[in-house]
């Protein structure tokens, strides 16, 4: 299978997940090196996806939509994702234990 390069777009919305994320786990669990490895974690795993992104089974929905989802699970979090022609847009962290539905 051919690998085309994709370029990544991040949306608003998933840099405030990960900034409410980090600042959680730095101030209210008072761990600020597991936030940075969080961060730090998260970016790995969406730049190595990067090399594929449609390599993966997508996101079963219940809702109609016009990208399907595709998931990167990172610890606790999961990183939701679509592919929009050459573009993998990553958009939305969120803790695994809540339901996907209602925030995707």
């Amino acid at each position: 299978m051919e690998n085309k390069p994709y370029q990544l777009r991040y949306l608003p919305i998933f840099e405030q997940d990960l900034i409410n994320t980090a600042n959680y786990i730095t101030n209210v669990l008072k761990n600020e090196d597991a936030a940075l490895r969080l961060i730090d974690d998260v970016e790995s795993a969406i730049l190595e996806r990067l090399d594929n992104p449609v390599a993966f089974e997508p996101y079963r929905s219940v809702k109609k939509r016009d990208h399907p989802y595709y998931r990167i699970y990172v610890r606790n979090y999961v990183v939701y994702y679509v592919v929009i022609g050459d573009v993998m847009e990553v958009r939305r962290l969120i803790y695994g234990a809540r339901d996907t539905d209602r925030h995707l």
